[in-house]
């Protein structure tokens, strides 16, 4: 009985083999769904990130050396104080088997400048040339606009326009000057749209400007903080956000008919100078204010999680047969543990197969049962015991039950699991104690007989 423990704990990590043929599958159906997010996102516009109106202001600078030609660049100038207003309103688009969360957002920005100290941080002998200077807009897939943008300045309002016409330079991060400029890794890349700012944007002067947008976009929407003290208000009737980026909101309230949510970024927290050169766009990105629009249900997420407890699980099983072989004097053949491990494995080939059709919930029910089913009726069969079937059905559906359950508790499944395993380890011990391990099985019985014997 001590060499077949062994072989049975040998056969559960076999186990693991076509478990990882699943978890490819798995990753397979996993990359076709982003595939198919990336489709409906060159159509609907991929995941916004915004930046609310910056002042642009071509320079020049002098040459460094006499055989080298004067430097050109782009300055910047953020608001000194900016305000947002986001509201989005989401639906689930399918192709296939596969829904992606689409999203169309209202957007409003506010900017208040004041250049009483404009060019501060300008390069040594940069001039700025503010005729032809531009209020910009930044976004990240243009083919999201739904309608023209309106930029508002001094009680007048214009049509927001492409930028590359606006400025003689490409804002960009450095190196490619046809690059578009990146906002770090959260912020992705940005690309502009605006105004001209000559005869408004001067030194010395202080006014407000506004621009309304209207996007779509799919599953993330990001508003980088502008300003050098920035507020952002997001209201949208999903029920199920991820806040994430360089800023977690100060407020935020989340209802099954939606969220609302509250950004304060104050300079300090910031970390970008309010006015420079525009490789300050880079370290915005570490500033994105940002939700994520979760599917709940999302079957590919789920099946991950409960096909990281398949081996755990397996060898659960495994022990509960080997316990029932001391319990009821039967033998049971490796091979037989091996039709059962293989049915356990399939049981995740049929959660991923129901998922994708009718979700996860759903499905887990159906596969379990069916699974449970059959591998409780197995027993029945390979013990010659009705009885053992019906234990082998209530403990299979104990242990099934756990794994839904270890699903749902993101927080505490390593702790459940842990205790778990150590219970079921401890029912072993208890129920294998007068097994003789280096000869047969010995039963309680024939124990008490050998010590009267003596």
């Amino acid at each position: 009985m001590g060499l077949k423990l062994l072989l049975v704990c040998a056969l559960a990590l076999l186990m693991a083999i076509p478990a990882l043929f699943v978890f490819a599958l798995l990753g397979d159906r996993t990359a076709r769904a982003e595939k198919v997010t990336e489709q409906i996102g060159a159509v609907w516009g991929g995941e916004q990130t915004f930046l609310g109106p910056v002042i642009a202001v071509p320079y020049t600078s002098p040459p460094l050396a006499a055989n080298q030609q004067a430097m050109q660049g782009v300055y910047l100038v953020f608001p000194t104080v900016a305000q947002g207003d986001v509201t989005s309103q989401t639906e689930l688009r399918q192709r296939s088997l596969f829904k992606v969360p689409v999203y169309t957002a209202n957007l409003h920005f506010h900017s208040a400048f004041d250049l009483a100290a404009a060019g501060q941080n300008a390069p040594t002998g940069a001039v700025l040339d503010w005729s032809k200077s531009a209020f910009l807009v930044g976004v990240s897939d243009e083919r999201g606009a739904r309608s023209d943008g309106v930029f508002t300045v001094d009680g007048k309002s214009y049509a927001l326009a492409p930028a590359s016409g606006l400025v003689d330079i490409s804002l960009q991060t450095g190196g490619d000057p046809n690059a578009p400029a990146r906002a770090a890794d959260q912020g992705g890349e940005l690309h502009f749209i605006g105004v001209p700012a000559a005869g408004i944007a001067a030194p010395g002067g202080k006014f407000t400007a506004d621009a309304t947008l209207r996007f779509t976009g799919v599953k993330r929407l990001a508003v980088l903080a502008w300003g050098k003290s920035t507020s952002l208000t997001m209201h949208g009737d999903w029920a199920s956000p991820s806040f994430d980026g360089g800023f977690l909101p100060v407020s935020r309230t989340v209802t099954p008919k939606g969220f609302s949510a509250s950004w304060t970024v104050p300079f300090l927290a910031r970390g970008v100078p309010a006015e420079g050169v525009s490789d300050n766009l880079a370290r915005l990105g570490q500033t994105a204010l940002g939700v994520s629009f979760v599917e709940p249900a999302n079957p590919y997420q789920s099946v991950a999680r409960s096909l990281k407890y398949a081996l755990l699980f397996v060898s659960l099983v495994f022990l509960a047969y080997f316990v029932f072989e001391t319990v009821t004097g039967q033998r049971m053949h490796p091979a037989q543990y091996v039709l059962v491990g293989l049915t356990q494995v399939i049981f995740y080939l049929l959660l991923l197969a129901i998922a994708e059709q009718i979700g996860f919930d759903i499905a887990f029910l159906a596969a379990a049962s069916a699974t449970v089913s059959l591998i409780s009726a197995y027993a029945g069969w390979v013990f010659k015991s009705r009885r053992q079937g019906v234990v082998a059905f209530v403990a299979f559906s104990l242990l099934y039950a756990l794994i839904y359950v270890l699903m749902r508790l993101e927080d505490l499944a390593l702790l459940v699991g842990a205790l778990t395993s150590f219970a079921a380890i401890a029912a072993a011990m208890y129920f294998t104690r007068n097994i003789d391990w280096y000869g047969g099985s010995v039963a309680a019985d024939s124990a008490i007989a050998s010590k009267e014997a003596d």
